[in-house]
């Protein structure tokens, strides 16, 4: 029985004194060997195929000067955000990435990651990009930080992005699910729908914050280039 709406986000439960509910996140890791060893089938290719693409828009992202194989970081980070978003919509599993300490332990790293290359290898191209192009010279002191401060958020709303819109679905879901044992049988054919509906809105959901994090850790990537 749930104590309040949010305990369905609650990661507490332990076996043994240690919390188990945070081992969801790595399941993908299990079910990956299963690509190397079986014969292809649909499912399969249809992954290979959203791999391929990912890499070729990917790459357009980060341009010429681009290091081979740094697309791969980000369609890792896509593939494992995405996993764990549609385990979240399953049943009793543990959704991971509705968790700040999740997204922000996938986003603070690799925008300090940036950080600290940028600045060290290409220092003043960095100090460029404090001011834009055409920017008069008035406003350049309050450019550098509107600048600054958009940049230091980053982290911070790629975390609360994916957090957000994860929290928002299942709760939704959660809320109306409660309403079950309490309605008509006239109603809960509209309510079973309604479900069915979220359920779909919320597979759309996980794909496509999975695709903003992914291809938004790729620009903040090649503006450091």
């Amino acid at each position: 029985m749930m104590t309040n709406l949010f305990s369905v986000f609650d990661p507490t439960s332990s076996i043994l004194g240690t919390s188990m509910n945070w081992s969801s996140t790595m399941l993908g890791v299990a079910m990956m060997p299963m690509m190397f060893w079986i014969v292809p089938n649909r499912t399969i290719v249809l992954w290979n195929t959203m791999m391929s693409t990912l890499h070729k828009e990917f790459k357009t992202l980060l341009g010429i000067q681009a290091f081979n194989g740094s697309t791969f970081i980000f369609i890792s980070l896509f593939a494992l955000i995405v996993f764990n978003n549609f385990m979240g919509l399953f049943p009793y599993i543990f959704t991971s990435s509705s968790h700040l300490s999740f997204t922000l332990t996938l986003a603070l790293p690799m925008w300090l990651s940036f950080m600290i290359y940028g600045w060290i290898n290409h220092t003043q191209h960095m100090f460029a990009h404090l001011v834009p192009q055409g920017t008069p010279p008035v406003l350049m002191p309050f450019m550098v930080m509107i600048e600054t401060i958009s940049n230091m958020i980053r982290p911070g709303t790629l975390a609360v992005r994916l957090a957000a819109n994860m929290i928002a679905g299942h709760l939704l879901m959660t809320l109306l699910g409660n309403t079950g044992p309490s309605i008509t049988y006239s109603i809960l054919s509209l309510l079973l729908i309604t479900q069915v509906a979220l359920l779909m809105l919320e597979s759309a959901v996980a794909i496509i914050q999975s695709y903003v994090f992914a291809v938004l850790s790729t620009l903040y990537s090649s503006e450091v280039n």
